[in-house]
């Protein structure tokens, strides 16, 4: 039987006898030659059909089209015209699947791509963004699990809320009604810290937030983490260090899939290099106050046009510490020298692309916890066993929850985060 190897290691091996496959990703020819440019998953090639070798079969060469899948044998060789410098001159091939006026050519619009996602899906561009997401996650991965962390799961049904009732959706479950999809894994997880102490896992997010913007998906992967005995500065330090990890990977493995996308490496190198920026919340409004002419109130939360700017002074992602208490969730620990600030953080992505990850340290005192549930408007009775982990042996701890996404959309300097993730879902797109 034949031997299929990859496109890629048909150009490492660069001379001699070699069988690839895969779709006709370009295609050109004359009455004597047929050039196809081939892909796969791997990269692309230009094969030569040469009419001379196939008088025969030549009205079935000719009428290849963009997208048909082929098997081809051939000899490769060297050639600097070729799009990827090799190209192999074909002596045998099959035609596996035909492909007659694929719908996806040159200048369509985002609307069209977006409709026919499914086969965009092929384009070089995705390719690209596609091999990237496959590592972040799987660096993801690899960090947690050499920080000594267990991956644990929670449920995607739940009967309380962690982020926002207006970002909440309601699912029918059975007649009832009381059910939403989860925004996080958090309250869920914050019991299993107390059985493994430290924890990780990898899992999609819903948030029903009614947003047109380019930061913004309803269904989306979220990369969360909770400690035990965990300060604040050791949340911010395992952000850090789990960001700088992913972007070593991405940059080890994927230069040729980020020079395709055309992103300055500089700034990714930057990340590796150099320590975060660290700064308060009120620091940061001090900043954007003299650098910026930017002059926002203490007390309100930093807006997506506010981290942009902010964000655009750096080449490393800031970390936003020390948030005012009256903008950010009930389970954050009030900061003890300042109990109108808690002690969460929010990490900014650099060249504008704000927030990645938030995180805090938790409050384990059971009475603070009430009072803010109180104050936010929902019934603490329907958060017993949320409240039990503070009844039983309660610890100091902490944790944060990092888009998956955002941190693609970065990485990859993409306009859209709807690019980051192979079928977007937003408040107004749900198929294909």
């Amino acid at each position: 039987m034949t031997k299929y190897i990859s496109i890629q290691d048909a150009i490492k091996k660069g001379k001699g006898a070699v069988s690839v496959r895969g779709w006709v990703h370009r295609e050109r020819g004359s009455n004597k030659f047929k050039f196809v440019v081939l892909r796969d998953s791997s990269n692309i090639i230009q094969c030569i059909f040469e009419r001379t070798d196939f008088e025969q079969r030549w009205e079935e060469i000719d009428k290849l089209q963009v997208e048909s899948s082929i098997m081809i044998s051939g000899d490769i060789k060297e050639d600097k015209r070729a799009p990827t410098g090799y190209e192999v001159h074909v002596t045998d091939y099959q035609i596996v699947g035909t492909s007659d006026s694929y719908p996806i050519t040159k200048d369509q619009s985002v609307e069209f791509l977006a409709d026919n996602r499914h086969l965009w899906l092929r384009s070089q561009r995705m390719i690209a963004i596609l091999k990237i997401r496959s590592t972040v996650f799987a660096a993801i991965d690899e960090y947690f699990k050499g920080e000594g962390f267990y991956e644990y799961h929670s449920p995607v049904f739940q009967a309380v809320q962690c982020e926002g009732g207006a970002e909440l959706f309601t699912v029918d479950y059975f007649g009832k009604k009381d059910v939403f999809l989860g925004q996080t894994w958090q309250l869920y997880a914050e019991p299993a810290i107390f059985a493994l102490e430290k924890i990780y896992t990898i899992s999609p997010s819903f948030r029903a937030e009614k947003s047109k913007t380019s930061r913004h998906l309803t269904e989306y992967w979220h990369a969360e983490m909770e400690v035990a005995w965990a300060e604040f500065d050791d949340i911010m330090n395992y952000g850090e260090g789990l960001l700088k990890h992913i972007v070593k990977k991405v940059l080890e493995k994927h230069k040729p899939e980020l020079t395709y996308l055309q992103r300055d490496l500089k700034v990714l190198e930057s990340t590796i290099k150099k320590p975060f920026i660290r700064m308060t919340y009120t620091e940061a409004l001090k900043i954007l106050k003299d650098k910026c002419k930017m002059n926002v109130p203490w007390g309100k939360d930093l807006r997506t046009i506010e981290e942009e700017k902010l964000t655009k002074l750096y080449d490393v992602p800031l970390i936003v510490t020390r948030y005012p208490k009256k903008v950010k969730a009930f389970y954050m620990t009030e900061d003890p020298e300042n109990p109108d600030v808690v002690l969460g953080c929010d990490f900014l992505a650099p060249e504008g692309y704000g927030e990645i990850i938030g995180g805090s340290h938790r409050e384990h005192d059971i009475d603070k916890i009430r009072k803010r549930l109180v104050a936010d408007g929902e019934k603490p009775e329907q958060y017993e066993f949320y409240l039990d982990t503070r009844r039983y042996g309660s610890i100091p701890h902490g944790g944060f929850g990092m888009g998956v996404e955002r941190v693609i959309t970065w990485i990859c300097g993409l306009d859209n985060i709807k690019d980051s993730i192979p079928f977007p879902r937003t408040m107004e797109r749900y198929k294909p």
